[in-house]
């Protein structure tokens, strides 16, 4: 695929130089530009030759000099300058075979792209890379990366992604560990699947990469009422759910006592599931697997007490739409509020997932018909606070194409967007 840009950013290294929309950038210093990773790669430099291709099919060559790891400022006419790579896995438990129809066709692209992990954080399973894509990320020394794992016995693996090269996986971790790519990992479990000792020799092969592989996410599979056709998988409930925090903790105890890390993290589903109180703020390490679920609660519990009293309150009455598994969280936040200001007015209420099925109880899954539909009659006050992360990224539209004004219509009212922040959320109570 050709690298055609698109536009020169004004004021970047490139701006003001003989770069035209339309040209062709063939390379970098002599190395042939195939996709952002090589872009991103070869241009960290700060002296760059570059090698371009007019409309004329003309070459020539254009030095622009710059900061170690500056943007040259070139814009190219797709993100990843190329085509995005598609799964051809068949996941037993793929979230996307489980998605109803009539969603918007992006929903439903599988992708397993390693330069959107690499610039995204998105998970890729290594089974959709060639060998030679493989030799290529390690030489580059493309990091961090994140990397589906769900269990290193490689017949299990097989069975699991329904892929009969996913058994390559150690091998392939440890090519990119010799080459010092940092993996951070994921386990979707399943119960009946791996589990138990499976889960057990999971998490010894993967301490074996550490500190390459610094941190796990473990997961628990999530099923919607859209199953029909696919492979029988039992949900957690709360003995099993507890069963693999006992697990998981007292091995991460003892990679805390070998390493200084506990390296694997449970999500916090798990913890709802099972009764279980969240784990304090220090035992998350920083949070590495944020973005899998793991310390989220404990997260915005840190963040709102930290915030609720240094806020100064307006209280307007109120209306919290969330999740089910997160409403005892914030019903509790709220308590602690209006102990610090007893004039704050709102209520919580909790959303059952009727578009997945209800099963699916995260805040992050609701859909704005959902709300609509369920929020009719129960609402308290001028406002209704829904959470960010229930709307696409950058955008006021949620799953099922509902749109943020609409929901206002529908319902006659104000909404307040709430942030993934404890802060935010403090002052919304506030009246902010």
């Amino acid at each position: 695929m050709k690298q055609l840009i698109a536009s020169v950013t004004p004021g970047s290294p490139a701006s003001g130089r003989k770069i035209f929309p339309g040209d062709e950038l063939v390379g970098i210093n002599g190395h042939r530009i195939h996709d952002v990773l090589d872009y991103t790669y070869y241009s960290y430099d700060s002296d760059l030759l570059l090698e371009l291709k007019g409309g004329n099919g003309k070459l020539r060559f254009v030095r622009i000099r710059k900061s170690d790891g500056q943007d040259p400022g070139l814009n190219f006419e797709t993100y990843l300058m190329d085509r995005p790579m598609s799964c051809a896995n068949k996941c037993v438990f793929c979230f996307i075979d489980q998605l109803p129809p009539g969603l918007r066709d992006t929903l439903y692209f599988k992708d397993d792209d390693a330069r959107l992990s690499f610039l995204q954080g998105n998970y890729i399973t290594l089974t959709n890379l060639s060998d030679r894509e493989m030799e290529r990320i390690a030489s580059l020394k493309v990091s961090p990366i994140n990397v589906s794992v769900h269990a290193t016995d490689p017949a299990i693996r097989c069975r699991m992604l329904g892929n009969r090269t996913a058994g390559k996986l150690m091998d392939r971790m440890r090519l990119l560990a010799s080459h010092g790519v940092e993996m951070n990992c994921q386990i979707v479990c399943c119960p009946g699947f791996n589990d138990g000792e499976v889960l057990q020799k999971t998490m010894e092969d993967l301490t074996a990469l550490y500190p390459s592989v610094p941190s796990v996410s473990v997961v628990p599979v999530g099923l919607t009422k859209y199953r029909d056709g696919l492979e029988s998988l039992t949900p957690f409930d709360a003995r099993s759910a507890s069963a693999l925090l006992d697990q998981v903790e007292s091995y991460g105890e003892s990679c805390l006592s070998a390493h200084g890390s506990r390296i694997f993290f449970p999500a916090d589903e798990f913890y709802i599931k099972a009764g279980r109180g969240l784990p304090p703020d220090e035992w998350y390490e920083g949070y590495p697997q944020l973005e899998n679920g793991v310390g989220m609660l404990r997260l915005l519990i840190t963040e709102f007490d930290d915030a609720v009293g240094e806020i100064s309150a307006d209280p307007v009455p109120f209306t919290v739409a969330t999740g089910v598994s997160a409403a005892p969280y914030i019903r509790d936040l709220l308590g602690h509020a209006k102990r610090i200001c007893p004039d704050i007015d709102g209520i919580v209420c909790p959303v059952e997932n009727r578009f997945f099925g209800t099963s699916i109880d995260v805040a992050g899954l609701l859909t704005g018909r959902d709300i609509a539909e369920q929020m009719k009659g129960k609402i308290h006050g001028e406002r209704l606070l829904i959470p960010r992360n229930a709307l696409r990224h950058g955008d006021r539209v949620f799953l099922d194409d509902y749109t943020v004004e609409m929901l206002e219509e529908e319902l006659n009212i104000s909404v307040r967007i709430v942030e993934q922040d404890g802060a935010d959320l403090a002052a919304a109570f506030m009246g902010k």
